[in-house]
């Protein structure tokens, strides 16, 4: 059994519809619990004005009754607030005549516009563009949401904060961190666990936007509570590692992701790169280290899963790149589009949901189940067969 998560809807569009397939019947939500999520999102030192405009909310409009889910898929939408402003522009239907729709010839250097043209034969940067948008992942976080209220029946919380913004990096914490460590990371103006370095980066936000640039940065995701064994070395496309570094490179401007200290690890010995196994009468298996970052041959490992997402500058500019009109051939100054100039902090929320779908896919395909007890009883008994700890 496996899950299916599938969105649809434009930036400036009517909505946003997320539609996930696979849940098992019987998983209680709460409506608060996705809409926690979608604020989180909007949340962030440097972003635009759209975010003035949305308050986002979801309306589940299929798969759950009573606050339980029915075993269907679960469908959410996400209302675009600003479409009223856009109505015309981003009609389902053709204007009336004598209301022209003004197209967008300026495609941004970094962003979908310029390929999207060739690829789909279209003449209007704005059909490739409103798909291409972050706007995107609020259906994904609203589908992360059903897919941590069932990662959370089985004792597993997904968390994030930000490691780096720019030039300004976080230091590497002294200890592991644990899931009560993210309780007031909301708080923070960048949601970065560190104070000094919060200021840091919101002072370097502040600096690069009145310089006109955007900003991009480093997030990182946590799980915890994993049993060990999801995924498999099997085959190419069942290791984990495989599926996370997919999932976390799909978010829009991410282009790269490790799992734990990959890239530190490369440059190290291997005697100073893995993690020793230990073994004692109360704790069972253990380690003292966890540079693998919780997967160990495509397969978790049972220590915290750890995954970074390394997104690059927004490619959207108040003072724009150069740029070639599509219409024209003649050089020009890119779309200005109203932009944020820095969304690290949405992007770790963003990384969370998509996370939390692969660990949650993951479960699906080892313990399968059609109701959520089913799915418990099962996890369950594997955990008493392995006896991993203690």
């Amino acid at each position: 059994m496996t899950l299916r998560l599938i969105t649809a809807g434009e930036s400036h569009g009517p909505g946003l519809t997320c539609i996930v397939e696979g849940l098992p019947a019987g998983m209680a939500l709460h409506a608060g619990d996705i809409d926690h999520d979608l604020a989180r999102r909007q949340l962030g030192h440097g972003r635009g004005g759209r975010m003035k405009i949305e308050h986002d909310s979801a309306e589940v409009t299929a798969g759950v009754r009573h606050g339980r889910t029915l075993g269907g898929p679960v469908a959410l939408r996400v209302a675009n607030r600003d479409y009223a402003n856009w109505e015309e522009r981003m009609s389902p239907w053709p204007v009336q005549e004598g209301a022209p729709v003004p197209e967008v010839h300026l495609p941004r250097p970094g962003h979908a516009d310029l390929v999207g043209t060739w690829k789909f034969k279209l003449a209007d940067v704005r059909d490739v563009l409103e798909r291409a948008s972050a706007r995107e992942t609020a259906a994904r976080v609203a589908g992360g949401a059903l897919c941590r209220a069932l990662l959370r029946e089985l004792g597993v919380e997904v968390r994030s904060h930000v490691i780096q913004i720019g030039s300004v990096r976080a230091p590497v914490p002294s200890r592991a961190l644990t899931v009560g460590d993210f309780d007031a990371v909301d708080s923070s103006p960048v949601r970065c666990l560190d104070e000094h370095a919060t200021r840091a980066m919101v002072a370097e936000i502040d600096a690069q936007r009145k310089a006109n640039e955007s900003l991009g940065g480093v997030f990182e995701v946590q799980a915890f509570g994993l049993l060990p064994g999801l995924g498999s070395h099997i085959s190419w496309e069942e290791r984990l590692d495989g599926r996370l570094a997919m999932a976390v490179c799909s978010i829009q401007a991410v282009k790269g992701a490790s799992i734990g200290d990959a890239f530190e690890v490369a440059g190290l010995p291997g005697s100073r790169a893995h993690d020793e196994i230990f073994f004692s009468d109360d704790r069972g298996f253990f380690r003292e280290t966890n540079r693998a970052g919780g997967l160990e041959g495509g397969m978790t490992t049972g220590e915290p899963l750890i995954v970074r997402g390394a997104m690059k500058p927004l490619p959207t500019l108040t003072k724009p790149l150069r740029s070639v009109d599509i219409s024209t051939h003649l050089p020009a100054p890119a779309l200005r589009e109203r932009t944020d100039s820095c969304t690290v902090p949405a992007a770790g929320v963003v990384g969370e949901a998509m996370v939390a779908f692969v660990l949650a896919d993951a479960h699906r395909r080892k313990f399968g189940g059609d109701h959520i007890d089913d799915v418990r009883a099962a996890a369950q008994l594997y955990r008493e067969r392995i006896q991993w700890r203690r």
